[in-house]
């Protein structure tokens, strides 16, 4: 890929995230309902209600190599976000929403997203740009696995990660292993 080609598609996920990262912070909490005397979401099990109050970035950014660490500060379930902070964008790019069981076990092994992002880090340095890529969990979630995917779902329908493979053909994204 060239240049400008990466610069444009990581351009055109900016224009689709940015929005999303301005109302998480913005909006914060749910608003409140008439006659609440104390403030609670209006269905604070929705998916579709929490993903829209979701923010990535109040989660703290971790080095992919996390998984290396002699103590893992993640256990259990999570959902777990793979960013990249490209320097020249106003704001980050979610690249990847996963959920797993075991917070601690789930990158150790063989996992897709780490061809794409190897691939993506490629590509943006033969053209002379800079990955910054990290990981971030999201610990606060249902151990259940069920109402677990549905809120991974509902956070890829609204941010449309490019390299989950529910968005792929979306983005046209030529990082990964197998065409859209």
């Amino acid at each position: 890929m060239l240049r400008e080609q990466l610069l444009t598609w990581q351009g055109r996920l900016a224009e689709h995230q940015g929005p999303l990262y301005a109302e998480a912070t913005a909006g914060g909490a749910a608003p409140l309902l008439q006659g609440q005397l104390f403030p609670m979401a209006a269905d604070p099990g929705d998916p579709a209600a929490v993903a829209r109050r979701f923010d990535p970035l109040r989660l703290s950014p971790q080095s992919l190599s996390f998984w290396r660490w002699p103590r893992l500060p993640q256990r259990g379930a999570a959902l777990y976000l793979v960013m990249d902070r490209p320097p020249q964008l106003p704001v980050p790019l979610l690249l990847y929403v996963g959920e797993t069981g075991r917070a601690d076990q789930r990158w150790k092994g063989d996992h897709d997203c780490k061809g794409y992002l190897a691939a993506y880090g490629e590509a943006l340095a033969r053209v002379g740009l800079q990955a910054r890529p990290s990981i971030r969990f999201w610990s606060d979630v249902p151990a259940a696995v069920s109402p677990r995917r549905a809120l991974e779902q509902a956070l890829i329908r609204r941010w449309l990660p490019p390299f989950n493979k529910e968005t792929r053909e979306r983005w046209a994204t030529p990082f990964t292993a197998d065409p859209a």
